[in-house]
């Protein structure tokens, strides 16, 4: 497997590549989650790309950017041990060849990117489309592979892949889950024993609300009240029902709703959804 540290070295190491390319993008401190990603890749081509990058442009004011966890010998290990090609682990200086000031300003569609978690994260996701952007020019994938947990990201990549007329095929990914149903994310290692029980209710409520659609329930207000009822012990963010526009949906819409719940359990705020 080869590390790429810089720019160059990822540009020489592409050109060498004559079939296709799969990418999966992360901030690292891989998890089953990423594995999942990585391992649909390895199936449908012949070289896997995986980034490692902790994109600074992509935290709030209120994040902790120097606290977000950088185990790269283990994500690398990992990587290596599962069959991907090449590991793009670039300093910020590679990225960012400019200070703030002096940058090329890039910004998430509006109606995509300023409720739910754009209303919690302010600028986020113009951080998040400055730097995919950057990576599939560098990396110039035939396939790149982002998990539905993060439906409002998901919904984000895809229109900036076809409003910027990319020639990449964007690859949801099912959401991987631990045997007690919670969604993998690198945020479960806060959790103690009590609050990873109390947080069994996020899962609980969206499997509660799939049951009641699936039994013909379509009002989009009763299976609110129905999954609020589960989680009255969580301090809720939000349980939103949307179409995949995030436009607000009073009735069920079949293949067109997205049911996004964010949860704070303790000091960790979870998210979770359900494609409907």
């Amino acid at each position: 497997m080869r590390v790429l540290e810089t720019i160059a070295t990822l540009r020489e190491y592409r050109k060498s590549l004559k079939e296709s390319v799969g990418f999966v993008p992360t901030m690292g401190a891989l998890h089953k989650g990423h594995q999942s990603l990585i391992e649909r890749s390895l199936k449908e081509n012949p070289h896997t790309i995986v980034s490692v990058f902790v994109n600074p442009t992509q935290f709030g004011a209120n994040e902790d950017f120097s606290a977000y966890p950088r185990p790269l010998e283990k994500d690398l290990a990992l990587c290596e041990g599962l069959g991907v090609s090449a590991v793009f682990a670039p300093k910020i200086s590679e990225m960012y060849p400019y200070e703030a000031e002096q940058r090329l300003k890039l910004y998430a569609p509006t109606f995509l990117s300023h409720s739910l978690e754009g209303a919690v994260r302010k600028g986020h996701f113009d951080g998040v489309v400055q730097v995919v952007l950057k990576l599939f020019h560098l990396v110039n994938p035939t396939r790149a592979y982002f998990g539905k947990k993060d439906a409002q990201q998901l919904l984000i990549i895809q229109h900036l892949v076809k409003d910027l007329l990319l020639d990449i095929e964007i690859a949801p990914c099912e959401i991987a889950r631990d045997s007690d149903h919670l969604a993998l994310s690198s945020r479960n290692v806060y959790l103690n024993a009590r609050e990873r029980k109390q947080a069994l209710a996020i899962p609980k409520a969206l499997e509660n609300i799939q049951q009641a659609i699936d039994k013909g329930e379509k009002a989009c207000e009763k299976l609110k009240k129905l999954g609020l009822e589960i989680l009255k012990n969580l301090e809720v963010d939000y349980l939103e029902f949307c179409n995949h526009k995030l436009e607000p949906l009073k009735t069920i819409e079949p293949t067109n709703t997205l049911i996004l719940v964010a949860a704070r359990v303790g000091k960790t705020r979870l998210l979770d959804n359900l494609w409907v």
